[in-house]
């Protein structure tokens, strides 16, 4: 077993499960937390997990398989999604390469963003944590396979708020992580508006996204 990197939530490990590539998620105990809060927190959001992932996959956005959960050990077996990159990684390196035309370049995966991300939002699931690192590319560089990877603060709501949130949380990741690409969030903001086939709903879903983005300037503001 290696390992791979830990984060806030987890730890990730590389792994042999029965002959397959595997990813281990193992979520670490918080010592701040009450022993049983944190036991059954961990279980919740274990479960969410897998139910995004299953819900995602039952809906046609690609997913990594999961092989078995471990609830004793709070450990989630999962496929590794082989001879991929994040989208972060690819965008950095286009733009790296070859400023100029990048923002083209990257037209088809800005569009491809958008169109799983209306389908995420018209099945009522909330990613909670989109970013450009929880999004992996697979195959063709000109027309790649996205996965959509890492749901453990998703949530399944018909919620107008909680879907301009998930918007703005991307919105967010590709100011900070993709200087001069607020084109490239256009794209995807036109992909998703094309692709939904409630148009009212979609439109509420804008409105509210503007809205925190207006709560987003004033605490800038204040702060």
């Amino acid at each position: 077993m290696i390992s791979l990197k830990q984060g806030a939530e987890a730890k990730l490990y590389s792994y042999d499960f029965y002959g397959k590539p595997c990813i281990i998620k193992e979520r670490f105990k918080k010592k701040y937390r009450h022993d049983i809060l944190d036991s059954s927190l961990t279980e919740q959001r274990i479960k969410a997990e897998v139910r995004a992932n299953f819900r995602c996959r039952m809906a046609g956005i690609l997913t990594p398989t999961i092989f078995m959960v471990n609830f004793k050990d709070s450990i989630i077996y999962m496929e590794k999604i082989l001879s991929s990159i994040t989208v972060r990684e690819h965008i950095l390196n286009i733009q790296s390469t070859d400023k100029l035309t990048a923002n083209e370049k990257l037209h088809t995966v800005a569009e491809k963003i958008g169109k799983i991300l209306s389908k995420l939002h018209s099945n009522n699931i909330i990613h909670g944590d989109l970013t450009t690192s929880n999004m992996l590319l697979q195959g063709d560089s000109s027309d790649p396979r996205l996965y959509v990877i890492d749901f453990g603060l998703s949530s399944f709501e018909d919620s107008a708020e909680s879907k301009g949130a998930d918007l703005y949380v991307i919105e967010r990741a590709f100011l900070s992580s993709h200087p001069n690409s607020e084109c490239l969030f256009e794209t995807i903001l036109s992909s998703y508006q094309n692709e939904m086939e409630n148009k009212s709903a979609c439109h509420e879903v804008l409105a509210k996204l503007e809205e925190v983005r207006l709560r987003g300037r004033k605490r800038t503001i204040v702060g």
